[in-house]
């Protein structure tokens, strides 16, 4: 994005449209109280500067037969360069592994990992996150309850 400054009427245009992503832009322009081209302009342009990155369905992870949730926290045995590059190589190929942030502290990276039960994902532990380039030691947090989720994020 260039100098551009989002403005208040480009935070309500990304707010609604976060908590409604289909919404038309007749809608939205009636929503922010703008006339539709100039609506439309502005959305394009927030799409053509990289602030709306995409457009996305949200599936319930239960209906997919992935409701249980664990972090994970990874210690890689080398972090040079080559090695982080590997290990974030190979975490991108992995389905099962909805989040992965490389974390400044007592460890090196936090996954969430989505399965089917414990038992799933205690195979997906052993065969694949163990298996990942320069994993040396991790440590799981199993949610009990999800109280807040990005899909819970509405204007």
């Amino acid at each position: 994005m260039e100098d551009r400054q989002i403005d208040r009427i480009d935070r309500k245009i990304l707010d609604i449209l976060r908590g409604d992503g289909r919404m038309s832009i007749t809608e939205l322009a009636s929503r922010i109280g703008l006339s539709k081209t100039p609506c439309q302009t502005r959305v394009q342009r927030l799409i053509k500067d990289g602030v709306i990155q995409g457009f996305r369905a949200v599936v319930s992870p239960d209906v997919l037969g992935r409701a249980h949730i664990a972090f994970v926290e990874v210690t890689l045995s080398d972090t040079r360069e080559k090695a982080l590059g590997s290990f974030n190589d190979a975490v991108r190929k992995v389905a099962e592994i909805e989040e992965c942030h490389m974390i400044a502290g007592s460890f090196d990276y936090l996954m969430k990992i989505r399965s089917k039960d414990i038992a799933d994902y205690r195979r997906i532990l052993g065969e694949v996150i163990t298996a990942l380039p320069y994993v040396a030691n991790t440590s799981t947090h199993v949610v009990m309850e999800p109280v807040k989720d990005q899909a819970d994020i509405a204007p």
